[in-house]
């Protein structure tokens, strides 16, 4: 029997769902060995970093650490590339890897693994880590020699990272404080911590605006659930922005917040949607 115009939409869905079935296997093994890097890795990392934190000079252990966890990254996002499970377009961070002046990079939220895309692209990357992360054996050795700094008493975040820019650091920081939720639109109310940080250390805030097809990783996420693969990434890096003269910094996150909202909601194939419930 020919088949006619009619007949084919509705073949073409059970095509392509015939073809994401015969392609579980391998992105299920592509994802177990994802774990096992990082699995082997991260505890190569805690074995070798708690040691050499307190050997090392520390300039020294912190530029070493640093430079350790920037290869590692880099390393997974080829394998990320080269197992088709994320196709992403990372040229726009290229602008990052010649800049040594301090700034403060901060981008919205959406994953659990954007700051890996960020410090594959940022040598000497400073994070801002909740304490949960850098105790962990898989990461917590690697993030203490970095000299990546803990969440908790603010006044001494504030400090310990005005002082890290100070020595010429960048400072890798996410103006939401967590990864956005579900239910968010485009991003979770900013924390102030930015503003702060920035007006005590007097450094320029540079937005980078992520977006993704999936919501993998997000916030609730469960980590055993695999998300329908390849994931498309974008990144986009904004104009740096630094404190007006008498602006307060309740004023700089609402600039910054506003910044955010008007660049995630333009048209853009990747443009975060509302999912059903």
């Amino acid at each position: 029997m020919p088949v006619g115009p009619s007949t084919v939409p509705a073949l073409a869905p059970q095509a392509s769902q015939l073809r994401r079935w015969l392609r579980l296997p391998w992105y299920g093994t592509m994802m177990l060995f994802g774990t096992l890097y990082w699995a082997l890795f991260g505890s190569l990392f805690t074995l070798l970093g708690l040691p050499l934190h307190f050997l090392l000079p520390r300039r020294t252990g912190e530029r070493l650490g640093r430079s350790l966890l920037h290869i590692a990254f880099r390393g997974f996002i080829r394998f990320l590339r080269a197992a088709r499970m994320v196709i992403a377009d990372l040229s726009p961070l290229d602008r990052l890897q010649g800049s040594s002046a301090p700034l403060i990079i901060a981008p919205n939220h959406i994953s659990l693994w954007d700051a890996v895309f960020v410090i594959a692209r940022l040598p000497q990357a400073i994070c801002i880590m909740k304490q949960e992360v850098l105790s962990n054996p898989f990461l917590g050795g690697g993030a203490r020699l970095a000299g990546y700094l803990p969440t908790g008493d603010i006044t001494r975040m504030i400090r310990d990272a005005a002082q890290a820019l100070a020595n010429g650091g960048q400072l890798l920081l996410f103006p939401e404080g967590t990864r956005t939720r579900h239910e968010a639109r485009w991003t979770n109310p900013l924390k102030g911590v930015v503003a702060l940080i920035a007006a005590r250390a007097q450094v320029p805030v540079l937005p980078l605006f992520i977006r993704s097809d999936s919501r993998f990783l997000e916030k609730g996420w469960p980590l055993w659930k695999a998300p329908d693969f390849p994931i498309h990434l974008s990144f986009q890096l904004g104009e740096p922005m630094t404190c007006l003269p008498g602006e307060s910094p309740k004023q700089f996150t609402l600039r910054l917040q506003e910044l955010f909202e008007r660049e995630l909601s333009k048209p853009h194939p990747l443009r975060r949607h509302s999912e059903p419930e």
